[in-house]
């Protein structure tokens, strides 16, 4: 009849045989044998304590972790302070400055006198209209709103969401500085913003703010 043997693993063999010559050396004081065991156990129970858990990624470390994406990003600089790494590297106010796409972004921004409010502001997450998004409202229209800084103020912080957005989470309603909220729909790479607004490049880093840049400026209720 064949049988089958079991192998112990290597650690249980160590242990036994520990045990075993402890036994031995003292003439099989059991007392003794067992105290042994005892803090060995402990010991091993006190190592397992002390390991830490594995940290958990923050909403920043996630959205950083993914690379921008869109067709428009091909727009973007590849190096300078207007590339993806220059502007990672800058607060978001200032990291737009550099970049082409969003030179009419600035002047409103300006006028409103929200750069230190932006540059400042701690994990948001910003809708950042394209010049040809402002380009899309009647020069008349548009004159008006760069004139009225209460109002561009209105329009401006409606396109800033008080936390980071990365891509997994930009789908749903979310609330803005503004109080009113933006509701984004679809999965990356294709993102609309309030129905209509397109998402051309979307999840760029900047020091404090994750960007998605916009075909179309978003207004806030009335």
């Amino acid at each position: 009849m064949t049988t089958t043997l079991r192998r112990k693993p290597v650690t249980a063999l160590l242990v036994t045989g520990i045990l075993a010559a402890t036994l031995t050396a003292c003439g099989g004081d059991g007392d003794k044998a067992s105290d042994t065991a005892g803090r060995a156990t402990t010991a091993a129970a006190d190592a397992s304590a002390a390991t830490p858990a594995p940290a958990v990624d923050s909403p920043a470390d996630q959205a950083m972790a993914a690379e921008p994406f869109g067709a428009a990003c091909a727009a973007v600089p590849k190096d300078g302070a207007g590339s993806f790494a220059g502007m990672a590297a800058d607060p978001v106010a200032t990291a737009a400055s550099h970049n082409p796409l969003l030179s009419t972004l600035v002047t409103a921004v300006q006028k409103a006198g929200l750069v230190d409010t932006l540059n400042s502001a701690k994990d948001i997450t910003v809708f950042a209209p394209t010049n040809d998004a402002f380009a899309k409202l009647p020069k008349k229209d548009l004159d008006a709103v760069l004139a009225d800084k209460d109002k561009l103020t209105k329009i401006l912080t409606y396109h800033v969401v008080p936390r980071r957005l990365a891509p997994a989470a930009l789908a749903g309603a979310h609330k803005t500085l503004e109080t009113n909220e933006v509701t984004a729909t679809g999965t990356t790479p294709d993102f609309t913003v309030n129905g209509s607004a397109k998402v051309l490049c979307g999840n760029v880093q900047t020091a404090n703010a994750t960007v998605y840049i916009v075909d179309t400026v978003l207004m806030p209720a009335s």
